[in-house]
Formats: structure tokens, sequence, C-alpha cells
């Protein structure tokens, strides 16, 4: 069985070094992603990550984990101002599992789907066919 997603999803794929949000515009369940905005890490160095990371960390997987703070924290300024009523996150594993925690309860709230897969650098076609 083929996945479902409301229109109008907010569509993030993300890794530790960049995010690109699409909106999903097909109206029956499918996806027709439309690009809307690339982010990228601000600041790394006035903020931090979320938790504690180990000692024997790079600067550079730091670096990754407040980036994925950064994400979640502007998604949930997202959601609070209902900017999105339906969230799909596509991400590599350790940058899922380090956006999951910063995530409020609306935000959660409004998560359809997830994937723990690394996409940040395929088209938009390669995307809709790896989580369609």
């Amino acid at each position: 069985m083929s996945n479902s997603y409301p229109q109008n999803a907010l569509v993030v794929v993300a890794d530790g070094h960049k995010a690109k949000l699409f909106r999903n515009h097909c109206s029956d369940g499918g996806l027709d992603l439309r690009k809307m905005e690339d982010w990228e890490p601000e600041d790394l160095d006035s903020d931090g990550p979320a938790g504690n990371r180990p000692k024997e960390s790079s600067q550079q997987d730091t670096n990754e984990a407040i980036f994925a703070k950064q994400i979640a924290v502007r998604l949930n300024r997202m959601a609070h101002k209902n900017t999105f009523d339906s969230l799909v996150l596509v991400a590599d594993p350790q940058t899922l599992g380090q956006m999951r925690p910063s995530l409020n309860k609306k935000t959660l709230s409004l998560l359809v789907k997830d994937f723990a897969k690394t996409l940040t650098n395929s088209s938009i076609d390669d995307i809709q066919r790896a989580i369609g």
C-alpha cells in the first residue's frame, strides 16, 4: 500500500548541514512537492546542541547536533504560528534522532510521517519516489 500525504503538508528534508522545505500540492493523498526554502546552520558558535555531547564528539558532530536542534526550534515556532497543519520529516538517522527531543508537543502532534533517509542532495522526483 502506498503512503498517503495530506495536501499542503510541510515536508522537511534535512541532514546535519542543510534542510530543504517543501509543500505538498497534491490533493488526492499523493505527492507533488514544491520547494519553499532552504535552511542552513546559523550562528553555531553561540548556540549549543540539545542535551549533553560525548567527550569524543568532533566539532563537526557538535555542529550537526546544534543544527538539528535549530531545525526543531524553527519547526516549533512555525507550528505555534499555525504555518502548517501536518508535517513530514525526512532526515538521516542521526539528525532525525537529534531533532526529536527538541520538538514540542504541538509539533509532534502535527507529525504524520518520518523517514530515516539521507535525501538532501536528491532531486524532488527522487525524494517523492523515496518516500512515496
